[in-house]
């Protein structure tokens, strides 16, 4: 089945325990994307769910789609409201990420060709911080996501984020295997946002 390029979930979660837990993590060192061509400025990562077995800081933040063993990395032991956020997705999870884009950057417009629900594995971002002078667009329209709500996000097509403000943009990014479950998520949320626009 096919689904928009973007769905807002019918799930919600405590912006300041997810801001708790980011916090207890200063101090951490983040990751560098390596995908250095897609952006400008500062883009990085701390792994929440990595490769099973992979050590190498750039293994760890990969979501590599031949890779189906996936396992819960120390950082997120350290954070219980992330942790139960992730629960609530009774689907499997892949990789798992905390992304972070600094005040002044933005990544150019790129598609992930294989990150589409219709083809089994659906991005999905909630966000933790982030402020009004971000932009994230998909197809060359803004997506408005406010802390801890979950948005399902087509990036197999075009999309691009600036943040234009003077704050870090930080959202929790889970890679997920499309199940029943979760197609079934998707279809009301799909019927519910048809719904608001024919209204």
């Amino acid at each position: 089945m096919n689904f928009p390029d973007r769905l807002k979930l019918p799930l919600a979660f405590e912006p300041a325990g997810l801001q708790a837990d980011l916090d207890g993590l200063a101090g951490t060192g983040w990751t560098a994307h390596f995908v250095k061509q897609n952006y400008d400025g500062d883009w990085s990562v701390l792994p929440l769910r990595a490769q099973a077995g992979a050590t190498h800081p750039i293994l760890q933040i990969y979501s590599d789609p031949g890779i189906s063993d996936y396992v819960d990395t120390p950082l997120l032991a350290r954070c219980p409201h992330l942790r139960a956020a992730l629960a609530a997705f009774r689907c499997p999870l892949t990789a798992v990420r905390l992304m972070r884009l600094a005040p002044g950057s933005h990544i150019k417009e790129h598609s992930d060709h294989d990150l589409d629900a219709a083809l089994g594995v659906a991005r999905i971002h909630v966000p933790i911080t982030t402020n009004p002078h971000v932009l994230f667009e998909v197809n060359r329209r803004a997506v408005d996501m406010a802390p801890g709500t979950a948005w399902y996000l087509r990036l197999s097509d075009p999309h691009r984020v600036a943040n234009h403000g003077a704050t870090d943009r930080v959202h929790l990014v889970i890679d997920a295997k499309v199940d029943d479950w979760l197609a079934d998520m998707l279809r009301r949320a799909a019927g519910a946002q048809a719904a608001v626009g024919a209204g």
